[in-house]
């Protein structure tokens, strides 16, 4: 799960530099449009990291354990 995560992240930052640069070069036309598409994939992002940070965080307690009845 976190292998997938990390690899959407990186789609996403791949994304947000292709749009930056896009936004550099674009037309004044264009510039609003990209803007916009800039600031979702910059939120897609940041969403990303959050989830990776909450799936890195190990919890205090042993979770691998599970209680069986004894016979």
């Amino acid at each position: 799960m976190l292998k997938a995560l990390a690899t959407e992240l990186y789609r996403a930052q791949q994304r947000v530099h292709r749009l930056q640069e896009q936004l550099e070069n674009a037309p004044l036309s264009k510039k609003e449009a990209i803007k916009r598409e800039l600031r979702d994939a910059t939120a897609e992002c940041n969403q990303l990291r959050r989830m990776i940070e909450a799936k890195k965080q190990q919890p205090l307690y042993r979770t691998d354990h599970k209680k069986h009845p004894k016979f």
